[in-house]
């Protein structure tokens, strides 16, 4: 949920999507996402719409926004939501519960968000729902009521093994709390757990992130996202950056360590299904995140959230004392849309189903787009058999290079 502002059409009051947007709502899978945009602290590389309590105080010193009243502006969203859409069924394949820090507001507010999307629109029997969590921030009970409250699958911030690191990253959990968090979550029912590592760290070396690599593995989560860091501007580490206290990530190096990544987790059983993420089978792939690859539909409830119905995109606005005093008049909390013409689609679909181990089909591409297919399966980047069988499909050294292969693709 990055914080920075995007330009658009206004929203209207009552939130009414466009006639072609709703028109096959309900035929495609359909999904929610709940921001929950409060944190302890903000981490240095943090780029994402959070707030610590610090920064949701207004000058005399009132709240003007706070955890214990969240849950019921996100079900205020969701009832929304289903004025909105209408009557129509649109059952929910996926919830995706990120921050943030959402595993900051108790259980039974999180349980109760996830209530009111199954009242409201109704659960599929085996939908996937998910939350990210803090590791400081749960332990033992605290996962087993979440498991209770229906949640089926949680993503746990790792990010490294090595203290310093973490460090650098200002990073609260200490070394071992997230491989402890694991086993907790398979106690309390959780069979499909997730742990975020990120590599390309200033000061990490290339045994940082080896360890790092086996720690998670030796956890035995059935999923593993591994990203490279980026510097956002207006962050922490950003200044530190600029100021020479520490040097910006290298490309080779990141190189070097998705290739690291690649190896450690294949070789342990989990198998690259996009270009961040490895997953131990096909039942442990997150299906919420292949809903935005493959063009879903999906609400996103929050300050900040974005949502996607029919080719229709919007966000709400940022901070949660407007988004609460949007819901308070029972207007539209949307700041800005932008409708999606065919050819902004299709260029979409190709950036994002390249990334996915299926690839995308190339009659997706135009002319010009097929013939630099063609030379990238020259240059090793998309898969000869793949593109024999008419889809792009990116091999390592094009994971390596997506953007720039989608660049020559579209």
């Amino acid at each position: 949920m990055p914080s920075v502002p995007l330009d658009g059409d206004p929203v209207p009051a009552d939130g009414a999507l466009p006639a072609q947007a709703t028109a096959a709502v309900g035929q495609r899978m359909f999904g929610f996402y709940v921001h929950v945009p409060f944190c302890v602290t903000r981490c240095g590389y943090c780029d994402f719409n959070t707030y610590t309590a610090d920064e949701l105080r207004s000058r005399d010193g009132g709240a003007t926004a706070s955890r214990e009243t969240y849950a019921e502006q996100a079900i205020a969203e969701i009832r929304f939501a289903r004025r909105v859409l209408g009557a129509a069924d649109i059952p929910v394949s996926t919830v995706f519960v990120g921050g943030g820090t959402p595993t900051l507001l108790p259980p039974k507010d999180l349980g109760r968000i996830l209530a009111a999307i199954d009242a409201h629109f109704g659960l599929e029997p085996d939908s996937e729902v998910t939350t990210e969590a803090n590791p400081e921030t749960v332990d033992p009970d605290y996962l087993a009521r979440l498991r209770a409250a229906g949640f089926t699958r949680v993503s746990f911030g790792m990010q490294s093994s090595r203290p310093h690191v973490l460090r650098v990253l200002e990073r609260g959990h200490t070394p071992g709390r997230p491989e402890q968090c694991v086993a907790w979550a398979r106690a309390a029912g959780f069979e499909h757990v997730n742990l975020d590592l990120i590599y390309g760290t200033p000061g990490e070396t290339d045994a940082d992130w080896k360890d790092s690599l086996q720690a998670a593995i030796g956890a035995g989560p059935d999923h593993v996202s591994a990203y490279s860091l980026i510097v956002e501007e207006g962050t922490r580490l950003a200044a530190r950056v600029r100021r020479g206290e520490l040097s910006p990530p290298d490309e080779d190096t990141m190189a070097d360590r998705y290739v690291m990544a690649d190896d450690a987790l294949t070789a342990a059983g989990l198998h690259a299904y996009e270009v961040s993420n490895w997953a131990r089978g096909t039942a442990a792939r997150s299906r919420h995140n292949r809903l935005y690859w493959t063009g879903g539909d999906w609400w996103g409830v929050g300050p900040g959230a974005h949502s996607h119905i029919g080719g229709t995109r919007w966000w709400n606005v940022k901070h949660p004392a407007a988004y609460a005093a949007r819901l308070a008049e029972g207007v539209s909390p949307g700041q800005a849309r932008e409708v999606l013409d065919a050819e902004d689609r299709r260029f979409e679909r190709i950036l994002l189903e390249l990334r996915i181990a299926e690839g995308c089909p190339l009659d997706l591409l135009d002319d010009a787009g097929r013939a630099a297919a063609a030379r990238a399966v020259a240059d090793g980047l998309l898969e000869a058999a793949a593109h024999a069988d008419g889809r792009a499909v990116l091999t390592r050294r094009g994971r390596l290079l997506a953007d720039a292969v989608v660049r020559d693709l579209t």
